[in-house]
């Protein structure tokens, strides 16, 4: 009964609600219901674009602060990881993923956003951009158009990426775990503070999520007293579905449709070559949601469309 009533609501709110979902083109900002959501940065400082900081409809931080911010107890591993992001690691062998700017590694990619625009604020709003990924020397390997689509549910916070990769020279992506869409968690998604990862065939933990495919794997915490979820949902119309997971017990939470032998030895490698001019999608929803939300259900709503 729960699970119904909670799909009938958050679909009802989707359709009628009045106008909520509003974007600030001066500060990129995204707010629903009036409260802040998340901002777009575009990451000149970052060599990629991300969302950060990231909320529950409670308003509870979800992402990891650092390296945007030093918070206290938090981790600061991994300069790379910043709030909600896309990129991949080997695309004609240079680095997209650990990219920062201050790293000295060779063949540091940098994803560039040519332009930016809001449709919609009422249920819905959709920001579209459009990123160049460029080696270093300037050339552009792929042209990627995003839309990110944002919804006014009273529970939910609902992001949908839908994804477009053009090949502006001929293009290999190699196979490596280095990838590919991810978020970095606040410190209580950690599995140290007691958080749990469980995927679409119920297995728990790091151990027996990671590297094995599934339609969808969810974070659960308690954040500030509230329970909590995080969940990535891989669409059944995407290429290599479903997907293989680099869910890391210590907040990395990402899926990676280019990866293969690097999740699984007895795979054949993945040498994904696309020409210039080809085209590759993708449709993935991520699901901030209480603690008791029925994730399964919400994924069947999401791949029914």
């Amino acid at each position: 009964m729960r699970s119904r009533l909670f799909l009938i609501l958050a679909a009802a709110a989707a359709v009628s609600a009045p106008a909520q979902v509003r974007y600030a083109p001066d500060t990129h900002a995204v707010t629903i219901g009036g409260k802040p959501f998340t901002i777009f940065h575009y990451g000149d400082d970052a060599n990629k674009p991300f969302l950060a900081p990231v909320r529950s409809a409670s308003g509870k931080i979800v992402t990891r602060g650092f390296p945007m911010e030093n918070i206290p107890g938090e981790s600061r591993d991994h300069l790379h990881h910043r709030g909600l992001w896309f990129s991949y690691d080997d695309v004609n062998g240079v680095k997209f993923w650990e990219n920062d700017p201050s790293y000295t590694k060779p063949n540091i990619g940098k994803i560039v956003v040519q332009e930016s625009h809001w449709k919609g604020g009422g249920a819905t709003g959709t920001l579209s951009a459009t990123m160049h990924w460029n080696d270093p020397k300037g050339q552009t390997l792929l042209i990627e158009n995003r839309d990110m689509v944002f919804y006014d549910q009273p529970e939910l916070r609902t992001i949908d990426f839908h994804i477009t990769l053009t090949a502006a020279v001929p293009v290999t992506l190699g196979d490596t775990k280095e990838g590919a869409f991810a978020i970095r968690l606040a410190e209580p998604f950690t599995e140290r503070k007691g958080a749990r990862i469980v995927n679409a065939e119920g297995l728990v933990s790091m151990k027996n999520v990671w590297g094995k495919r599934s339609k969808w794997v969810d974070y659960q915490a308690t954040v500030d007293g509230e329970p909590l979820g995080v969940a990535i949902f891989d669409h059944p119309s995407n290429p290599r579905y479903p997907t293989y997971w680099h869910a890391r017990d210590y907040g990395l939470f990402a899926l990676d449709p280019f990866g293969r032998a690097a999740f699984d030895p007895t795979q054949e490698e993945s040498q994904w070559k696309l020409a210039k001019g080809d085209k590759i999608s993708f449709l993935w929803r991520v699901a901030i949601h209480p603690g008791n939300a029925p994730v399964a259900d919400l994924y069947k709503a999401f791949a029914a469309r």
